[in-house]
């Protein structure tokens, strides 16, 4: 069983106005009126309530600190610790902590107020935040959990690596057969999960949702690198040493690009907002590679660079 300074995340030395603190964010957190759909939030808001109960009070603080009283509140010794009255560690007849609910502890000097005290502060009421009457829960905090919603349905959605960078919206075909346009979030990344409210199962407190994972698929000639793309593009060895402009593809559509003259291979250019979308606006580049093709078997060249005796007198890795 956890420590009760775990349990709301604070030091043991923690002073009273930190243990307040701490709880106040954990019941904003985890109250079941905003987790109706999550088991785990709610048997975590009841740990920390009974933290807080034991530990806002500093006669049952000192008890659990000296280690006579657990986590639950109760004497680990068989004498001398019992009873519910001031300063004792015993639960009281259902539970009932000081001021009703959360915990069931003795009274004695509050530092801050009991569990409820400080629900009632957050929420208006005894721990509830929405209307309903008071039943039997586990927190006693006078609301009615609504009854819940339809499961999620979980989807896969495959995006074109240009629809992905272009953020064009994709259609879905739901388990019900129902199609419908999805929007594309600004500055996705692959295997994102987005949320489409109430186009999961139906349930008696409403439908659930449906849960689209989305893997943008692999392209022949782009490569996503971050909120950039890079391609390799082949130019012809006059391209690279006379200069010339060429068409490139992006995932728009061609646009043209200016080679300077005496290009080497493996130089890069960018071409501006030609890449995937960033959060929270604008794009990234696209990131070009030059590569020299050098045909295969060409006689013509060939005696050239046997010829040009001036590239012989150069050594390009002198720096090396």
């Amino acid at each position: 069983m956890a420590d009760l300074y775990e349990r709301l995340g604070v030091k043991r030395g923690a002073d009273a106005s930190a243990i307040k603190s701490a709880y106040r964010k954990l019941a904003k957190e985890l109250h079941p009126d905003r987790n109706t759909d999550n088991p785990r939030a709610a048997e975590r808001f009841s740990d920390a309530t009974k933290a807080y109960d034991i530990l806002s009070d500093k006669d049952t603080r000192a008890k659990y600190d000296r280690g006579e009283i657990d986590e639950n509140g109760e004497p680990k010794m068989p004498f001398g610790f019992g009873g519910a009255g001031r300063g004792g560690a015993g639960p009281r007849p259902g539970g009932a902590a000081r001021g009703g609910g959360f915990g069931g502890f003795g009274g004695g000097a509050q530092d801050f107020g009991g569990a409820d005290d400080l629900l009632n502060e957050l929420f208006g009421r005894r721990g509830g935040m929405g209307g309903g009457t008071q039943g039997d829960n586990p927190f006693g905090s006078g609301f009615q959990a609504p009854p819940a919603k339809g499961a999620d349905v979980q989807y896969r959605l495959g995006v074109d690596f240009a629809d992905a960078a272009e953020l064009k919206p994709q259609r879905v075909t739901l388990r019900s057969g129902k199609t419908i346009e999805v929007k594309l979030p600004q500055g996705f990344e692959d295997g994102q999960t987005i949320k489409l409210t109430g186009q999961g199962e139906d349930g008696p407190g409403g439908k659930g949702n449906a849960l689209i994972t989305l893997n943008i698929k692999p392209h022949r000639q782009f490569r996503k690198d971050g909120d950039d793309i890079r391609i390799d593009l082949p130019v012809r060895l006059e391209e690279a040493v006379l200069g010339a402009k060429v068409r490139v593809p992006t995932t728009g559509g061609s646009v043209m690009l200016t080679i300077p003259k005496g290009t080497n291979g493996g130089t890069v250019m960018r071409l501006k907002g030609k890449g995937f979308s960033k959060k929270p606006s604008g794009r990234g580049d696209q990131l070009v590679t030059i590569e020299i093709a050098i045909p295969k078997g060409d006689a013509d060249l060939e005696a050239f660079v046997k010829g040009w005796t001036a590239d012989r007198a150069r050594d390009p890795r002198a720096g090396f």
